[in-house]
């Protein structure tokens, strides 16, 4: 049967787990994730899940699930396990991710900032090394109007397909806009025509669990507001699990580097607060970070040591022979994917990152004067300096030790202030750097745009 014509059933089925796909690609070990950077032929597929929370999966202990597919993957490839997030907005904290850079060095921490020319984004270090890029995104933070778009051959929203009543009547939240199906289906639509044309990079934007979507056969934890957050991740797992066996089929999976990344996790009410892009707390920051090689590693492999989207470029580029833009403040974790893949230790002298995030809270709000929520992580502790609204500065400063206290929810601030004072300084001068170019431009948005903004739920005065 045609790869279009099975499309047109699978994409509105459930992949059962025990129906999956043999993985037919060769064992490999630390010397084939070296040789990556000598080889010409790999692809590479960049999935966002947006609004993913890392302690939702079972790769990462969640009891429920939720999983499968990534769990899969990552019992093949590489889980960071401590990995953040440096914005709980969708646009800041894709900016960091794009530029490796935090998010006061890049600017962009407002709702009308844009990435200025001056970045140089991965879809033109990549185009420049010969590859085709393609970009199928579905937030309207990421659009082309915000510089997304630069380096992209293609970069596009997928088109919305017209849907049978019984599909619509067999996913109770479905709306008349796409979905993730719907980027999933062009994906493959381009790997089953140019996938073997060139080198690519394909980036995938995916929405249905920033939108809570699911169907029927993916509402089985329940009807409360966490729960279909939960069923959400698993019809996402699950249409991930219908690309993955298509890049089997067409062998494709045996030359393609797999990333599966996220922007920022969501809150529920842990500390009085739903949602994200209200503070950068661990539930909105800790998310997932997987990567899959074209061949399996057996164990897969876990980097315990924390690392950070900023990381995420610097990491890519090093596995594939390609040298970074030269001012980024990530860096490369393959000597950490190295060390795992090998069972050695990176030495008494190897120090833990620390970690940052930040979130101007008046990112949607007109001439506000802003206001900076920072979190520091360093080793097992976390600080969070937030300033609040009201007249005269008000400081709220917070210490989490997630050893003690893994939910971070015993405030530990008036009992160590010594370590409160140190990451205190951090935070400070994080705030202080400054862009390597001048301040991000701003552009005006109409009233068409901001209200399509709203619609996934964000607050933006009128």
């Amino acid at each position: 049967m045609a790869a279009v014509a099975i499309l047109g059933w699978m994409l509105f089925m459930s992949i059962d787990s025990a129906g999956q796909s043999p993985d037919g690609r060769p064992t490999g070990s630390a010397e084939d994730i070296v040789g990556l950077a000598d080889r010409d032929d790999v692809n590479v597929l960049f999935i966002l899940i947006d609004t993913l929370r890392a302690d939702r999966l079972g790769a990462y202990g969640y009891e429920r699930d939720t999983s499968p597919t990534l769990d899969r993957l990552s019992e093949s490839g590489v889980r960071f396990a401590r990995h953040l997030s440096q914005s709980s907005w969708t646009k800041a904290s894709m900016a960091s991710m794009w530029t490796s850079l935090h998010p006061p060095r890049t600017g962009v921490t407002r709702f009308d900032h844009v990435i200025p020319d001056e970045a140089i984004m991965p879809a033109e270090t990549l185009q420049s090394a010969g590859f085709r890029t393609i970009g199928l995104y579905r937030n309207g933070w990421v659009a082309p109007t915000f510089g997304f778009q630069q380096g992209f051959d293609v970069y596009t929203r997928p088109a919305h397909r017209k849907r049978d009543q019984t599909v619509i009547a067999a996913n109770p939240t479905i709306r008349g806009g796409s979905t993730d199906e719907d980027a999933i289906a062009e994906a493959i639509e381009f790997l089953r025509v140019s996938g073997e044309d060139q080198r690519w990079f394909l980036y995938l934007h995916l929405m249905d669990v920033h939108e809570y979507l699911y169907d029927e056969a993916s509402a089985i934890f329940g009807g409360q507001y966490s729960d279909k957050y939960d069923s959400s991740i698993r019809w996402v797992d699950g249409t991930l699990e219908i690309l993955f066996e298509y890049l089997a089929e067409w062998d494709l999976d045996q030359n393609t580097l797999v990333v599966i990344a996220v922007d920022h996790g969501e809150a529920f009410r842990e500390r009085g607060i739903e949602g994200h892009a209200r503070a950068v707390y661990r539930e909105t920051t800790e998310i997932p970070w997987l990567l899959s090689f074209p061949f399996r590693l057996e164990p897969g492999l876990v980097v315990p040591t924390r690392t950070q989207n900023i990381d995420t470029w610097p990491t890519l580029f090093d596995l594939l022979g390609i040298d970074p833009p030269a001012s980024t403040d990530g860096q490369s974790r393959m000597p950490e994917i190295l060390a795992a893949a090998r069972g050695e230790s990176l030495g008494e002298d190897h120090e833990d990152t620390i970690g940052f995030a930040h979130l101007d809270t008046t990112w949607g709000k007109r001439d506000r004067a802003t206001r900076d929520r920072v979190a520091i992580t360093e080793g097992t502790y976390r600080y969070l300096r937030s300033e609040l609204p009201g007249s005269g500065p008000r400081i709220l400063e917070e210490l989490f030790d997630a050893d003690r206290d893994p939910r971070e929810l015993d405030d530990r601030a008036e009992e160590e202030p010594e370590v409160v004072e140190r990451l205190r300084a951090m935070a400070r001068a994080r705030l202080e750097e400054k862009p390597p170019w001048d301040a991000a431009p701003n552009r005006e948005l109409d009233e068409f745009e901001l209200n399509q903004l709203r619609a996934l739920g964000y607050s933006i005065p009128k």
